[in-house]
């Protein structure tokens, strides 16, 4: 890490310094919240360089040794890795915020290898770094994305790696919405499921919606790596958090195919309905309760869709408290969740709080929010036309938003196709997403050789 400025070299190394001070307390906590079926925790710490980019690197375990981030190479950080695994601790060593130029943190295709890094973080509060056209811009401190770092770049070289997104959310808030996060297809929520589904590339990387993506061709998952000289059967499945603008299949880096929902009739709901809270003077802080209520329907999965506090370059004001987001299910007609807001700090940042409801259900049932003791009532009839707003009070007061209903027909898309390939000695395949919300998806690439 370079000196330069002093106020961030002070504040990494005072970081450093504060989690080798409290690495035990890390590793008891980290393992002590690791449920099997129910919540899967790995240890994991960052290490940073300007030469080779920064990596996360992550244990198959909740306890390990802090040592290895003082390696000063990647090579050396890798072979201490690879003698922790002869001693049965596995780890990964994942390429992080891949898109900054390769001497100023972002990743060094030429040091690349899939070994221990077999996907790359390719989404998270930095921006998208899968192209130079992606959506999500790089306006972090740190500067923008360059076009030898993106990841159709590393394709391009011949490298095999799948997708992942995370937050890296610096006040600590898990998930914050649209900042990135890591899908898995695994057989199990278990460490050995999930380690399993990550180093055979079973993962996506999503913006924030939960978006269900899952590809296949000729029978094989996302991430596999196979051979087949002649046409390939290429089929993906998309079930959106939102409506789905469109599904594109990529072949080395080119679109070959493209496809949206099919919309059907139908008196019966099973879709997605939203709830945002927010908005009104910038910097005055609103305190949220709210109450949800389906009438004559039911709950099939919540989602909740909260933001930390944004917290960009490393000087910043730090708050009292990080989490501040609460919620609760009742039981399969209703969800409560507290929450904070502060106003939207420009026109192009959204900072409002949001909960999805997956909900069963026809036109007549009833969508009940109550917030701070003011009760709503729409049925999804009229929020299939459009959202409905109401408001805390008077003018520049803060907002309640029911998002439009979002029927199964407009989430889902289903999409097959034969492709003969090229004449390359490898061509890969993947599939994006595109909901209207400005939501997305990146499903990782499948790998044929010819």
């Amino acid at each position: 890490m370079p000196s330069e400025p002093p106020h961030v070299s002070d504040y990494h190394s005072a970081g450093f310094e504060r989690l080798r001070g409290h690495w035990p307390e890390v590793q008891r906590l980290t393992e002590e919240v690791n449920v099997d079926g129910s919540f899967v925790s790995l240890l994991s710490f960052e290490w940073h360089s300007m030469t080779y980019g920064d990596h996360c690197v992550y244990y198959k375990s909740g306890t390990g040794p802090l040592e290895p981030a003082q390696a000063q190479s990647l090579e050396e950080l890798r072979e201490v890795l690879r003698g922790l695994g002869r001693a049965g601790l596995e780890a990964f060593v994942i390429p992080h915020h891949i898109g900054y130029r390769a001497d100023r943190r972002g990743i060094n295709w030429n040091t690349y290898d899939p070994e221990l890094s077999p996907v790359v973080e390719m989404m998270s509060m930095h921006g998208c770094g899968e192209s130079a056209d992606a959506p999500r811009n790089y306006l972090h401190t740190m500067g923008p994305r360059d076009a030898s770092s993106m990841a159709d770049r590393g394709l391009e070289l011949g490298n095999t790696f799948g997708f992942i997104g995370s937050t890296d959310h610096h006040s600590a808030h898990p998930g914050s919405h649209g900042h990135g996060r890591a899908m898995v297809w695994a057989q199990e929520l278990t460490r050995d499921g999930i380690w399993d589904a990550i180093k055979n590339r079973r993962t996506y990387a999503v913006t924030g919606d939960r978006i269900m993506l899952a590809t296949s061709i000729d029978g094989n998952p996302m991430g596999a790596q196979y051979s087949n000289p002649g046409t390939r059967e290429i089929a993906v499945e998309v079930l959106g958090g939102d409506t789905v603008d469109y599904v594109e299949v990529m072949r080395n880096n080119e679109v070959i195919a493209k496809a949206g929902p099919q919309a059907t009739d139908s008196f019966d709901f099973d879709g997605m309905l939203a709830v945002s809270v927010g908005w009104g003077e910038v910097g005055v802080r609103n305190e949220w309760d709210v109450r949800i209520e389906i009438r004559g329907g039911r709950i099939e999965a919540v989602e909740p869709r909260f933001h930390g506090y944004d917290i960009v370059e490393p000087s910043a004001q730090e708050p009292e408290s990080f989490s501040f987001s609460r919620w609760d299910q009742q039981d399969a007609r209703h969800v409560s969740f507290n929450t904070e807001t502060h106003g939207n700090p420009n026109v192009a940042t959204d900072a409002t709080q949001q909960m999805a409801l997956h909900v069963i259900g026809d036109r007549d049932t009833v969508l009940s929010v109550t917030f701070n003791g003011k009760e709503t009532l729409r049925t999804i009839g009229e929020l299939l036309r459009g959202p409905q707003t109401e408001y805390l009070g008077g003018f520049l007061t803060g907002a309640m938003l029911m998002h439009r209903a979002v029927p199964h027909s407009s989430r889902h898309v289903h999409l097959e196709l034969n492709d003969a390939g090229t004449d390359a000695p490898r061509d890969q395949y993947y599939a994006r997403v595109r909901q209207h919300n400005d939501q997305y998806a990146w499903a990782s690439p499948t790998f044929v050789n010819n």
